[in-house]
């Protein structure tokens, strides 16, 4: 196995996290916030965001969630661009998503994006610096591992929160 196909093997794994996961969300639950602001809705959200914006930056290209139309089928009052990132407690509440399966299917096209972009790749053009702000600078490679974990991460807090059922959610 090679870099290339391990990379895609990675960018891969939110998605299949969130198909796992699907079987059991409901609007409820999807939109319940656990003592928290974040909900299922928005990380789901904001792991398919955060891989979309950043592939963007790198392809030069459009956004899935513009090209694809996710941004009018959502309906959310976010600009193009916003990815949740630094949300503020009220902005993470207003990700309010009814369609659960809409909110899978953007992450799997964004992952799509991501896959192909991937398997466009050779080994060399990996070890492109794409941001020299950090010590040490950041590679190609660094950052689709980056984009992926990050993704990850969101998929397991979602799914946590998912266990816990949205009964947890009301005694609050």
């Amino acid at each position: 196995m090679n870099a290339i196909e391990i990379l895609i093997d990675l960018a891969r794994r939110p998605q299949h996290s969130a198909e796992a996961l699907s079987d059991v969300l409901t609007p409820e639950l999807v939109n319940a916030h656990p003592h928290h602001d974040n909900s299922i809705a928005w990380l789901l959200w904001h792991a398919a965001r955060e891989i979309d914006v950043q592939l963007a930056e790198l392809t030069g290209g459009e956004s899935v969630w513009v090209a694809g139309g996710y941004a009018e089928r959502f309906g959310l009052d976010v600009a193009p661009g916003d990815l949740g990132y630094g949300h503020s407690p009220e902005q993470a509440r207003a990700i309010v998503v009814r369609d659960t399966d809409l909110l899978v299917e953007h992450l799997a096209a964004v992952v799509e994006a991501q896959v192909a972009y991937i398997a466009s790749l050779s080994e060399t053009d990996l070890e492109r610096v794409v941001d020299d702000n950090w010590d040490p600078v950041v590679t190609l490679g660094v950052r689709l591992v980056s984009i992926s974990a990050d993704a990850l991460e969101h998929l397991a807090q979602a799914t946590y929160v998912a266990g816990m059922g949205a009964q947890a959610f009301e005694a609050r």
